[in-house]
């Protein structure tokens, strides 16, 4: 069997994870990791002033709150230029 006469599947893909582990994909999951990784190495109790009161809490929560609302503009902003 030549290479030109491979079996594919329905999707028209090669394999079944063809498409999976693209580049965009393997970088983006490193980054989600190393992200994680800061967050939860980074636990120390800090003060954050949102406009007026200041609010004691723990570090790593504000780092998640603040990566999942980049995460969410994000994909907002992706959302819209599809259109």
């Amino acid at each position: 069997m030549s290479p030109k006469e491979t079996s594919r599947t329905p999707g028209g893909g090669a394999t079944r994870f063809g498409g999976a582990f693209t580049p965009g994909r393997i970088a983006m999951t490193a980054v989600a990791v190393l992200t994680l990784v800061f967050i939860f190495e980074n636990t120390g109790e800090v003060g954050i002033r949102i406009l007026i009161p200041e609010v004691s809490m723990p570090l790593y929560l504000a780092l998640l709150a603040t990566a999942v609302l980049g995460a969410g503009c994000g994909y907002y902003a992706a959302a819209r230029r599809q259109k």
